[in-house]
């Protein structure tokens, strides 16, 4: 984020000290600036709870803020029970028939055995009677067209009880199990969803500002909280044209500020590939010497919290001549 002030700010600076300032050669004026983290949930709602408060420090996963839910948790339940409902299905299609069912199968297999049994009997004797003419050949035909029938009943039978075991077929089983992925994707957005609702800390951070109140309706991805981690503070200050080529990035330089009681070291992290005019003049022969190329430098994550966005400091480079 970057203030047009800070920069007319430190183009007077610069300004006056290349013309008229006695600092050493390698002391550069600059300003310290932050990298916020704008914290917003990607649904609407109202602001349910805010958890934190500017000025102070948050761990990381430290809760934030909490949108109304009602609606994502309502669907959450839904889609935990619809989930529920497709695996039982599926249980039951892969398990078969239940077991009273099949003992009932089982039963009426022994009843068409005994039949089929008895069938047979009548008709051998049926044969021995046949041979001694004392009965008709229509009887013979009929005790074994009973027999034959039982005998088809009791494979019949056989047949029902071994589909009963194998439980429902093989496409029914892909459908209901495609069904169950599609109930657990369901359930994942609508937990996506409700999670959203509740944000937390993504690092440790600075509460830098909080933009909305307890109560108030915040539009979907509106940030509600900014945060400033440490590891986001770095100074930027200017180099003349002249002194530029000899700096580079991974270069140390020492900060220091009105009231410090130590400096900082920073290490430089970028130099601007583009020159600007500082204080804003027309291009031109005469004006070269007020080129200038921006840079910047990040401190480590414990002296960064000495620092402050939009702070004046001077930046020196030792490994510059003075």
């Amino acid at each position: 984020m970057i203030h047009k002030s800070f920069f007319i700010f430190a183009a007077i600076l610069l300004s006056i000290s290349f013309g008229c300032s006695n600092d050493p050669a390698n002391v550069f004026q600059g300003y310290v600036e932050g990298e916020y983290v704008l914290v917003a949930s990607p649904l609407g709602g109202t602001l349910e709870e805010l958890a934190v408060v500017r000025g102070r420090d948050v761990p990381q996963n430290a809760p934030l803020f909490t949108l109304e839910r009602n609606f994502e948790k309502a669907a959450v339940n839904a889609a935990i029970h619809g989930l529920q409902q497709a695996q039982d299905n599926l249980s039951n299609l892969e398990k078969g028939q239940r077991p009273s069912e099949i003992a009932s199968i089982q039963a009426q297999l022994q009843q068409a055995n005994a039949s089929a049994a008895l069938a047979k009997i009548e008709y051998d004797r049926r044969i021995k009677l046949i041979a001694e003419k004392t009965i008709s050949q229509e009887e013979l035909d009929r005790s074994k067209s009973d027999y034959e029938q039982k005998v088809q009943r009791v494979r019949q039978i056989n047949a029902d009880l071994t589909t009963a075991r194998l439980g429902a077929r093989n496409d029914e089983i892909r459908a209901a199990t495609a069904a169950v992925l599609q109930a657990q994707a369901l359930l994942d957005q609508a937990q996506w969803n409700y999670d959203q609702k509740n944000q937390t800390a993504p690092q440790s951070a600075f509460v830098f500002d909080t933009l909305f109140r307890k109560g108030e309706w915040v539009p979907a991805g509106q940030p509600v909280v900014s945060l400033l981690p440490a590891e986001n503070i770095e100074v930027r200050f200017f180099v003349p044209q002249t002194l530029v080529g000899k700096v580079h990035q991974g270069q140390k330089a020492v900060v220091t500020y009105d009231g410090a009681d130590s400096p900082v070291d920073v290490t430089i992290t970028y130099v601007s590939p583009e020159a600007e005019f500082t204080p804003p003049v027309i291009y031109s022969s005469q004006s070269r010497a007020k080129l200038v190329f921006m840079l910047k430098a990040r401190p480590s994550p414990e002296q960064a919290r000495s620092l402050h966005p939009g702070q004046p400091i001077d930046v020196t480079i030792p490994s510059l001549p003075q």
